[in-house]
């Protein structure tokens, strides 16, 4: 399948109908270039805080319950695309006050949405110290999913969850062949961060990471006012994949799409016939083994 990442700038909305105009645009390049899997940022949702008007979106609480309101329409609107344009969305990330998680504070939520109209949620699991303060969000609901697809199983690791290898662990012990990275980073450290937890995980799982980013400046907002970043698809450095282990990879902080195909037979093949077979020596490790749950959800 051909997949798709977003570099992602976020932009300031007059009304709904604007945030309706860009998005439309950005899936249907993706879908024009022939991508079965649109990958958006973390926290690419913030921009729709604009719609609250400036003085809420330079707030950080204020902003917050903006972004959580509208998700709903939003994701809404990721379906009827997905629908109308044959493609499987991971939709960005937003903050999403859910009384069933936590009676106070949001999580930070992605939902993946299938061109039939079936989605399912996965929450960031582990926060990063902006999350933990001044945002304090809280962890994400239930376990990691695994996504059954007819493009494949996907598992998605919001940004920071990318860099803790037993998350990564339990998607590929679940079955995960891709793992989706939406990530939001400020400077490029934090952007090679999440880039070298998407490879990591690659490399030990033997799967195709596939990350996107925020890329940018705002002066409308004090949590997302800068992002560093580009669009990219790892796979392990072994047969049938490139030698350094990127598949394609954007311009550092340059708008748009990166995208590039990653059959899933490539990645069964190398599973099975690997120089190297980290997926499957992984449990010769000492303590090795992950109890980190994972749900399946059916998508297909």
């Amino acid at each position: 399948m051909k997949i798709a990442t977003a570099a992602y700038p976020l932009d300031w909305f007059d009304d709904w109908s604007a945030f309706e105009a860009k998005t439309r645009a950005w899936v249907s390049e993706a879908a024009g270039q022939g991508a079965d899997l649109l990958v958006f940022p973390e926290y690419g949702s913030m921009e729709l805080s604009s719609l609250a008007g400036r003085e809420t979106s330079l707030d950080l609480e204020q902003s917050l319950h903006a972004v959580s309101t509208l998700i709903p329409d939003a994701d809404a609107l990721y379906t009827k695309l997905a629908a109308e344009f044959s493609v499987h969305i991971l939709t960005p990330s937003a903050p999403v006050f859910d009384t069933a998680v936590h009676a106070t504070r949001p999580v930070n939520r992605t939902r993946l949405i299938a061109p039939n109209g079936k989605s399912d949620i996965q929450d960031k699991q582990i926060m990063t110290m902006f999350e933990r303060d001044p945002w304090h969000v809280a962890t994400g609901s239930g376990p990691l999913k695994l996504f059954d697809t007819i493009l494949g199983k996907i598992g998605v690791l919001i940004c920071y969850d990318s860099e803790f290898p037993l998350l990564g662990r339990a998607l590929i012990d679940a079955g995960a062949e891709y793992i989706l990275v939406p990530s939001c980073t400020e400077a490029l450290a934090g952007y090679w961060r999440v880039r070298l937890g998407a490879m990591s995980r690659a490399l030990e799982g033997q799967c195709v990471t596939a990350m996107a980013s925020i890329v940018g400046e705002v002066d409308w907002s004090q949590s997302v006012d800068l992002g560093s970043g580009m669009g990219g698809i790892f796979g392990p450095p072994d047969t049938g994949f490139p030698s350094t282990g990127v598949i394609a990879e954007g311009i550092l902080n340059k708008a748009g799409w990166t995208i590039a195909d990653a059959p899933r037979d490539l990645i069964s093949h190398v599973r099975a016939h690997g120089i190297v077979r980290n997926a499957t020596h992984w449990d010769e490790q000492n303590g090795s083994k992950s109890a980190i749950p994972v749900t399946y959800c059916d998508l297909r």
